[in-house]
């Protein structure tokens, strides 16, 4: 009986939270014609050029920016000035009872920021009608069942995210003397520990999951329901993240760079395979010699060490992190770059030759780029 209490009172926790984790929603994002604030009222960048002006239309308290920006965020009467400088493109906004929105201004056709030009980002709070629509989808996602390190999250009847647990511990990460094939770029070794317990995805998001979540399928190759999402950008994934985020009450992320060669080792049970599970490729990898350059169905191939799936081949996974050198120091809870060009991918594709498949194998990507050759990504879920 106080069993059931709990799973009870766990149930209605999980669905109080999402009530306040709802996304904020873009009503709008154009340049706004004629309004000249941003010659009038300019800031200077440190090329001593004019910023962009983004006047940030919503009535709502206590609202932060996260980007390039320049200088402090102006808060007005219905709205924030928000300046940055040209070239940009990314601006990501937070508040402490919504879900993190990414605003990606290529989605809306405005390309990069122009110096001296404003323009105008109309936000809305959700209605009760869309918080409602997605309490009806976590009316299941809210039960939880686990053993033997797996948790399943169901999102449909059909649909679930099934999770494995990684125990926290230390490695060695980068070019180690049992893998082959290897670039300067995986070099120097160094020493990693990642102090916390998290949960990576058994699979790669698959295209029937993406679907249920942004009611879309962006896959250049769509061969089916069980088969990974493919030609997806860094900013889809984080979009598709903050959208499950926001259906779930729960808080999934990419993996850092760090934490998906652990996984990818097999954690804690690693045996020092060249690949994810294995030192046949074969055995655990659609690559270019075996797949027919075609994508399969996720979990197809035999698992690795912790019963995680296709870590080598199939789809090439985004990682958190942005791409940069490695550092000979050890690391605790490393989130690479502080700032670059490129995101890390990882662990190769049904079109790449074995060496790109290795366990420490690194390629990145700019964040908008897309690979019609496939690239994917997994889950994280934070203990």
């Amino acid at each position: 009986m106080m069993k059931r209490f709990f799973v009870f009172l766990l149930m209605q926790i999980s669905l109080f939270s999402v009530a306040f984790s709802q996304e904020l929603i873009v009503k709008s994002l154009k340049v706004s014609e004629g309004d000249i604030s941003a010659q009038i009222q300019p800031r200077l960048d440190t090329n001593d050029r004019n910023c962009a002006l983004i006047k940030v239309g919503l009535t709502l308290d206590d609202v932060q920016f996260d980007g390039n920006l320049m200088g402090k965020v102006e808060h007005k009467i219905g709205e924030y000035w928000v300046y940055m400088p040209q070239g940009n493109s990314m601006l990501r906004i937070l508040h402490k009872d919504y879900t993190p929105l990414m605003i990606n201004f290529f989605d809306y056709g405005l390309g990069k920021l122009q110096s001296g030009v404003t323009y105008v980002l109309t936000l809305e709070k959700p209605t009760n009608a869309v918080v409602q629509q997605k309490q009806t989808i976590l009316n299941s996602a809210s039960s939880v069942s686990s053993g033997d390190g797996v948790i399943s999250i169901p999102l449909t009847n059909d649909i679930k995210i099934e999770m494995v647990k990684i125990e926290a511990g230390t490695f060695v990460m980068g070019a180690t003397i049992d893998l082959q094939d290897l670039v300067n770029d995986q070099k120097p070794v160094h020493r990693v520990t990642l102090t916390n317990d998290y949960y990576i995805g058994r699979y790669e998001v698959t295209q029937s999951l993406w679907e249920v979540v942004m009611g879309n399928n962006p896959s250049f190759f769509k061969e089916g329901e069980n088969y990974p999402v493919n030609f997806v950008t860094w900013i889809d994934c984080q979009e598709f993240i903050n959208k499950l985020n926001s259906m779930t009450g729960r808080q999934f992320r990419l993996p850092t760079e760090a934490e998906w060669e652990y996984a990818a080792r097999g954690g804690k049970k690693s045996r020092g395979y060249q690949y994810s599970g294995s030192n046949n490729i074969s055995d655990v990898a659609w690559y270019g010699d075996n797949s027919g350059r075609a994508l399969h169905p996720v979990g197809a191939k035999q698992a690795n060490e912790l019963g995680i799936y296709d870590m080598s081949g199939n789809v090439e996974e985004w990682c958190q992190d942005w791409y940069g050198p490695y550092s000979k120091s050890s690391q605790v809870n490393p989130i690479g770059a502080s700032n670059g060009e490129y995101r890390v991918r990882r662990g190769g594709s049904c079109d790449s030759f074995s060496g790109w498949c290795c366990s420490s194998s690194r390629h990145y990507g700019h964040p908008n780029g897309r690979n019609s050759s496939g690239t994917g990504f997994r889950l994280v879920l934070s203990e």
